[in-house]
């Protein structure tokens, strides 16, 4: 296969992933304006105390917070210090916004409340989607894309691929296991911004990227 013939193939696979995902949220989005109940979130929800112990709450209190506008706000404001490129910090600032404002807009739209049992932290605001998870996985994940285009050496850039991927995912869990969120309101908030991502860094690729893709 030429390089222009696996160029094309990725662009095909991305725009799967990114139908494929607000499809899913948009079932998800669907389904909770019918006021269907998802089975899956019982489940999840009412068996997940089994689980919980004092080691595990503290981890994902610390978790979770990883995931607050504090911790990434303070990470903005990092990029703008200590990054040399002044596009990194740009755009890594604008997608936060950006992500954040449409997690604003999508739950005071859908309106769904958070549940009530098993609940370990207080938050408010409406329950989908997920902001801790949507706004995870669109900051941490766009992190993701500039070490992957950014960064030569391979064992660092997959180490810290895998780190902020791990991350994303016991992001979600956290705000699972502490009371504040459906596995849905996770799930729809990672579909989101998986499609998100998928656009955002298609748009200002040759912005933030050394070398072209």
């Amino acid at each position: 296969m030429s390089e222009k013939q696996k160029k094309r193939l990725i662009r095909i696979i991305k725009w799967i992933i990114l139908l494929g995902t607000l499809m899913v949220f948009a079932k998800i989005t669907e389904d909770i304006f019918a006021n269907e109940i998802f089975l899956f979130d019982e489940v999840i929800y009412q068996n997940i105390s089994y689980f919980m112990n004092d080691i595990a709450t503290v981890f994902f209190k610390i978790v979770t917070n990883l995931g607050s506008a504090i911790t990434i706000g303070a990470v903005c404001v990092g990029s703008i210090l200590f990054l040399k490129n002044k596009n990194y910090s740009k755009y890594i600032i604008l997608n936060t916004i950006l992500i954040t404002v449409f997690n604003q807009v999508l739950k005071n739209i859908i309106q769904r409340p958070r549940p009530t049992e098993h609940r370990i932290i207080n938050e408010i605001g409406y329950s989908f989607p997920s902001g801790h998870s949507m706004v995870s996985m669109a900051f941490y994940g766009f992190i993701i894309y500039l070490v992957y285009k950014n960064v030569e050496n391979k064992k660092i850039k997959y180490i810290v691929c895998t780190i902020l991927t791990v991350l994303i995912l016991f992001i979600g869990i956290s705000r699972i296991y502490l009371g504040v969120h459906y596995a849905s309101d996770v799930i729809g908030g990672f579909c989101f911004s998986i499609a998100y991502l998928i656009a955002y860094t298609n748009l200002i690729r040759n912005r933030v990227t050394q070398r072209k893709e």
